[in-house]
């Protein structure tokens, strides 16, 4: 199996920019060259795309390709199940979503401390490791935003997991509160097979300082941003899989092209990535990967990624652009609430995958634009 899956959480959308309106056609021209080009691994869950990310993977694949041909993981949302019958109704509903009988691989969700104590109340485990006797999951597993000592808990307390899902991208290899390193190396001392979440970092790392593009143009000037990212990922022994969610058929070309007689990185292109990322990690004011987790619940409708996403670029580039952020922090401001309308009921930061102040960093871009 290739080592590239296509994430179904950033998929093309309708003129509006509303994230339940997919674009179905451009969906299924991303899903034929991928498929037309030896991939076959395809990652949704319950939330994406505000519940229509499933929907869009039964129309764009399963209704046109032999169940043969394709495998899908799919998540039990965590934070959705407050009784062990929520568990029973919601993979019904996301079996009938996705089209299909059974699943190829089926993680809980994002877990973090506190759920996996409330997993552990309804009985999670056991329920996933059911479906997997009755055969309606193939794999059983997690996706993980924690720290190192609670992984290490996880897999001596839970050795029959068949893989774990991490994020790992070259910025928070050694960053202190992802620990993507320690935690890739807790499930390589057990034997788990990891699948890479954000290895672009939310596509951040298709969009680097000059810098870095001059680092990465100069040893190859053919291969994108996005590429040295995924590959190096990919090149990590243990690692089975990693997923990119591809948002237009540019990145699919792009991700396909490499991926598809994937070279893992040699020693030079380690080294150039190791510069780069020192390089970045002075760049980044707030190191959000516009996952949206956080967007769903807030009472407010702040476009917390897109306001953050606009105080970064002003970090990155410097006063020079000035304009140009508040432009398009007015813009964002008069289709939705301003950072300084944030109530700190704290849902925000409960959801957030990053662990990100939230709060703290909306008063921040309120300081900086709303004067």
């Amino acid at each position: 199996m290739k080592k590239l899956g296509f994430g179904l959480m950033r998929l093309p959308l309708l003129p509006g920019g509303d994230t339940t309106q997919i674009d179905i056609e451009a969906v299924k021209r991303m899903v034929d060259t991928f498929m037309a080009r030896g991939f076959t691994y395809f990652d949704t869950a319950y939330p994406y795309h505000g519940g229509k990310s499933e929907a869009a993977f039964r129309e764009a694949v399963v209704k046109r390709y032999p169940r043969e041909a394709f495998t899908v993981t799919d998540k039990m949302p965590c934070w959705e199940i407050h009784e062990e019958a929520d568990m029973e109704r919601i993979f019904n509903e996301q079996l009938a979503r996705c089209g299909v009988d059974y699943f190829d691989y089926y993680w809980l969700h994002a877990l973090n401390h506190d759920r996996v104590e409330s997993m552990a109340q309804v009985g999670a485990w056991e329920f996933i490791a059911r479906k997997k006797a009755e055969g309606k999951i193939r794999h059983i597993g997690f996706s993980f935003h924690d720290g190192s000592a609670l992984l290490e808990q996880l897999l001596r307390d839970h050795p029959e997991v068949d893989c774990v899902q991490l994020q790992i991208n070259y910025i928070d290899w050694d960053d202190a509160s992802i620990e993507a390193r320690r935690c890739y190396e807790l499930c390589e001392a057990v034997g788990k097979p990891v699948i890479v979440m954000e290895p672009v970092k939310g596509g951040s790392l298709a969009h680097v300082p000059e810098q870095v593009e001059y680092l990465f143009r100069a040893h190859n000037p053919e291969a994108s941003n996005a590429s040295w990212a995924v590959r190096y990922a990919a090149s990590l022994p243990g690692v089975m899989m990693v997923l990119s969610g591809m948002s237009d058929q540019a990145q699919m070309e792009d991700n396909t092209s490499y991926m598809r007689d994937f070279a893992p990185l040699d020693d030079t292109e380690r080294d150039i990535v190791e510069r780069a990322a020192a390089i970045i990690k002075g760049t980044i004011a707030i190191p959000c990967t516009a996952c949206h987790y956080c967007t769903d619940g807030c009472p407010m409708g702040i476009a917390i990624p897109e306001y953050f996403a606009v105080y970064n670029s002003l970090y990155r580039y410097g006063e020079e652009q000035r304009g140009n952020t508040s432009t398009y922090f007015g813009v964002l401001a008069q289709s939705h609430a301003k950072p300084s309308e944030c109530l700190e009921c704290g849902q925000c930061e409960a959801h957030c995958p990053q662990r990100i102040p939230i709060i703290e960093n909306l008063k921040k871009v309120a300081e900086t634009f709303e004067r």
